[in-house]
């Protein structure tokens, strides 16, 4: 590792996948993780404080800041995944309360002090619904100037899981989504298409869970809930590491494989809201040629990634503690 480490701050709804996303920063030597700022969407935004309370103090970093944001998107109610994630958002391990407390700031107050008081740019990772980062980059547009990039879990090119077409972050606040698309800074889109192939295998699972350090032990029981997919090897399911991938593409950004293409969110209602339009034509269509195109805001669309890489990255910082 050589030059300074990459500022970055963490906007999640811990949950599973979001924990082992801050398991990884925590301890990533090139990451300078300033703060984790926290919406609903997994489960209520109160569940998400106390699980990311206690994610990092099992991580070893009690002092990282941390802020209650949005408890609700901007135009729907809330709609948790307890389904995926359990009652508690973390697999239902009946973890032990934190021991603290957040600090004594709104999410979008802390996200704008940190990103002005950060002396090189900050990487924004948003791995949760995004209405944060919206009421954040309307309420105060002066951030963009120090902010490098926006790595958002979220979208989809292909197949939703929310829906037929979207995915669940953008399905939960499509208007958040569009804001963030739309205001100007350097975004990479890390989305279903690549977000369901970065798998650990059950034997690197068995050997985390096995681990004394109490972060990496979480870690495994974290994956052990969270099968890879429905249709897994029953002998071998392996768990996602799903949110933590948009993370590892920050540490490491020569194992996603990126395309810069227009996307816009669909905001109509109906069964295509929440949709990520990603173009992928290769020249205009009759739409264009009759005038009546648009011009979606351009993205770093992650269309394929480095299995095997991301999975031997994650493993050896995780477990490097």
């Amino acid at each position: 590792m050589t030059g300074q480490p990459i500022p970055v701050i963490i906007d999640c709804d811990t949950g599973v996948d979001d924990a082992l996303a801050l398991l990884f920063a925590v301890r990533h030597p090139g990451l300078d993780l300033r703060a984790v700022t926290c919406v609903a969407g997994n489960t209520d935004v109160d569940g998400v404080v106390r699980n990311t309370l206690t994610v990092l103090e099992r991580a070893g970093a009690p002092g990282i800041p941390v802020a209650r944001g949005a408890e609700r998107p901007l135009v729907e109610p809330p709609r948790s995944a307890r389904h995926v994630h359990g009652e508690d958002g973390m697999g239902d391990l009946g973890l032990p309360a934190p021991t603290r407390a957040p600090v004594d700031l709104d999410a979008v107050s802390l996200l704008r002090r940190e990103i002005l008081a950060s002396p090189r740019p900050v990487t924004l990772i948003p791995t949760a619904p995004l209405t944060n980062i919206a009421l954040l980059l309307r309420t105060h547009p002066d951030v963009v100037g120090n902010i490098e990039r926006i790595v958002f879990m979220g979208g989809a090119v292909a197949c939703g899981n929310a829906t037929a077409v979207a995915e669940f972050n953008v399905w939960h606040d499509p208007e958040a989504a569009a804001v963030l698309l739309t205001a100007g800074v350097p975004t990479t889109m890390y989305g279903l298409d690549v977000f369901t192939r970065v798998v650990v295998p059950g034997r690197d699972i068995a050997r985390l869970r096995a681990s004394t350090d109490p972060g990496t032990r979480l870690a495994g029981d974290l994956l052990a809930h969270r099968p890879a997919t429905p249709d897994a090897d029953p002998e071998d399911p392996g768990g996602g590491l799903g949110d933590a991938g948009a993370v590892c593409a920050v540490a490491d950004p020569a194992g996603l494989t990126t395309r810069l293409l227009p996307v816009e969110v669909s905001l109509a209602p109906g069964p295509t809201r929440g949709q990520t339009i990603v173009d992928r034509r290769p020249r205009p269509g009759e739409s264009e040629i009759h005038g009546e195109g648009r011009a979606p805001a351009l993205v770093d669309v992650g269309l394929d990634v480095d299995v095997e890489r991301y999975v031997k990255l994650w493993l050896t910082t995780v477990e490097g503690a």
